[in-house]
C-alpha cells in the first residue's frame, strides 16, 4: 500500500501511516513462516511410502513344523477347520449325589405305614397363635428359592425347598442329624440334582419316601430316600412350570409346560401318557379337589384359572368346567381343605375366592403382587381351615386373609399380619405341614426359610 507523502500531514495522520507500514510488515514475517512450515510437511510426507502402494497385512504367526493340511484329503468335516467358529460346549450334567444316609434314614423311620387324613382346624386362630424363634431360621440353599414343601410326614418336620440355580436343600427342623466330615451340622443338607431354576417339589402321602421335582430345564427328577439317590425320570424339551401328584395314584404326575399344555406323566410306564391343550401360555400351579379325585384347578399367565374334569378330558380335551378370568396373570389357583372354595392369586393385585357348586361366586380383596424382577411372585395359601389365607407382603410380613360367608355369598379381609424381628426378607413361597396345625413354612429369595410355630 502506498503512502501519501509526509509533507502537508498531521500528526494523527503521521501516525496511522506508521502503523499501517508496521501491521504490513509483521503479515509478511507470518506469510513466509507458514510457506516454510508447510514445504516442511510435504517434505516429510514424501519421504514414506508412495500414496498408491497398498498397506501389507501382518503375516500370520506360524510355527515353522506347522503345515497346512486339506481336510477333504483328511476326510474330516468343515468344522475342524481352526477358523471355522467354535460350537458351544453342551450344558453342564447335574451332579450326581447320594442323599444323605442320615437325613434319609431319619426321614424313612418318620414315614407311617398308612397315612392318616389331613388335620384340619376350625377353631385355629393364626394371627394370635404363630410364632417365629431365632431357631427357627435357616439358610437352606443359595439364592432365591421358587418352589418350597413341608414333607407329609407324621412324626417329623423336614422341609425341602428348590432354588433357581437348580439346588434342593433339605432341613431337619426337629432334629441335627449330622453325616461324616460335618455334612449336615446344622441340620440342613444340600444337593444340586437340577440344571435350572426349581419351580415345584412334591411328595404323596402314601409315599413320602419319593420325593419328585421339576426344573425349568425340562427335567423332572424323582430322588428316592430307599435308595438313596437321584434319578432323572423324564427329560423334556421345554420348561416345566408346575407339578402335581395324583391323589390316587403318587407315580401319575401332572405337569404344566410354557405353552399351556398340561400333560400325564406315569412313572410306571416311563413316558408321558396324555396332553391337553389346556391353556394359552405358562401353567403356573396344578392342585387337586381333596374330596373329589377327578377335578383340578390350574393357572395361567393367560390371565385365566380353569376347574378341570379329569373324566371329560379323557372323551374331549379343553373342556373345562369353569373358566375364572383376570385382568393380569394368575400365579396360583389352589383349593381350600375342604374343596368348597378356591383361592386365585393374580397379579392385578388381588386374591380371589371362589365358592358355590360352579364357584360362581367370588370375592376379590385387593392386594400388592407386584414383587418385581428378584422376588419370586407371590402365592396365597389355604392354612388348616377354610378361614386362613397366607401371603407374603412386601414388608417383611405375612398376611392373614380371613374368609367368611355362607351358601350364598363369600367375604373376605385382612384380618392381622405377622411380624417378627427374625424374618430379615421378604417371605414369597408357603408350606403348611400337613398333620401339625400351626406349623407353617414361608421361604424368601436369599435362599432363607423361616418355619412359624404354634406358641
Amino acid at each position: 500500500m502506498a503512502s501519501r507523502p509526509a509533507a502537508g500531514l498531521t500528526d494523527y495522520e503521521r501516525l496511522r501511516e506508521e502503523n499501517i507500514r508496521r501491521n504490513e510488515a509483521i503479515l509478511a514475517s507470518l506469510r513466509r513462516k507458514a510457506d516454510e512450515l508447510s514445504a516442511a510437511i510435504k517434505t516429510a510426507s514424501k519421504r514414506g511410502r508412495p500414496s498408491n502402494q497398498p498397506r501389507k497385512k501382518p503375516a500370520a504367526k506360524t510355527s515353522p513344523g506347522q503345515l497346512r493340511r486339506s481336510l477333504r484329503l483328511s476326510q474330516l468335516p468343515p468344522s475342524h477347520s481352526p477358523d471355522a467358529e467354535p460350537t458351544p460346549a453342551p450344558p453342564p450334567v447335574p451332579r450326581s449325589t447320594s442323599f444323605s444316609s442320615s437325613l434319609a434314614s431319619s426321614i424313612i423311620e418318620a414315614v407311617s405305614l398308612a397315612p392318616p387324613a389331613m388335620v384340619r382346624a376350625d377353631d385355629f386362630d393364626a394371627g394370635k397363635e404363630l410364632v417365629l424363634t431365632p431357631a427357627n431360621v435357616r439358610k437352606v440353599v443359595p439364592d432365591r428359592i421358587l418352589g418350597v414343601r413341608v414333607l407329609p410326614l407324621l412324626d417329623r418336620t423336614v422341609v425341602a425347598a428348590g432354588n433357581k440355580l437348580g439346588n434342593i436343600g433339605f432341613w431337619d427342623v426337629d432334629g441335627m442329624v449330622e453325616d461324616e466330615d460335618d455334612i449336615g451340622a446344622d441340620g440342613v443338607f444340600q444337593y444340586l440334582p437340577h440344571r435350572g431354576p426349581v419351580p415345584a417339589i412334591v411328595a404323596h402321602p402314601a409315599a413320602p419316601q419319593k420325593i419328585y421335582s421339576c426344573s425349568y430345564e425340562g427335567e423332572i427328577c424323582l430322588m428316592d430316600l430307599e435308595k438313596e439317590s437321584f434319578n432323572m425320570i423324564q427329560l423334556c424339551d421345554y420348561p416345566v412350570y408346575s407339578l402335581c401328584q395324583a391323589p390316587d395314584s403318587p407315580s401319575c404326575l401332572y405337569f404344566g409346560d410354557g405353552n399351556g399344555e398340561l400333560k400325564l406323566l406315569d412313572e410306571r410306564m416311563g413316558k408321558v401318557s396324555a396332553t391337553w391343550d389346556s391353556h394359552d401360555n405358562t401353567i403356573n400351579s396344578i392342585d387337586f379337589h381333596p374330596e373329589k379325585k377327578h377335578m383340578l384347578a390350574t393357572s395361567s399367565t393367560d390371565r385365566t384359572a380353569r376347574i378341570w374334569d379329569l373324566r371329560r378330558l379323557k372323551r374331549k380335551k379343553e373342556e373345562s368346567l369353569k373358566v375364572l378370568k383376570h385382568n393380569r396373570s394368575v400365579q396360583s389357583a389352589y383349593f381350600s381343605p375342604s374343596g368348597h372354595m378356591l383361592a386365585t392369586t393374580s397379579l392385578d393385585d388381588t386374591v380371589r375366592v371362589f365358592c358355590g357348586d360352579d364357584f360362581d361366586r367370588s370375592h376379590s380383596i385387593k392386594h400388592n403382587n407386584q414383587t418385581g424382577r428378584w422376588i419370586s411372585t407371590f402365592k396365597a395359601i389355604w392354612g388348616w381351615n377354610d378361614v386362613d389365607l397366607f401371603i407374603g407382603n412386601m414388608k417383611r410380613a405375612i398376611d392373614i386373609i380371613s374368609v367368611g360367608g355362607d351358601d350364598s355369598s363369600v367375604l373376605a379381609s385382612n384380618s392381622a399380619c405377622l411380624e417378627s424381628e427374625h424374618m430379615t426378607a421378604i417371605p414369597c413361597r408357603f408350606s403348611a405341614h400337613p398333620y401339625k396345625v400351626g406349623h407353617l413354612a414361608c421361604a424368601s429369595s436369599g435362599g432363607k426359610v423361616f418355619f412359624w410355630t404354634r406358641a
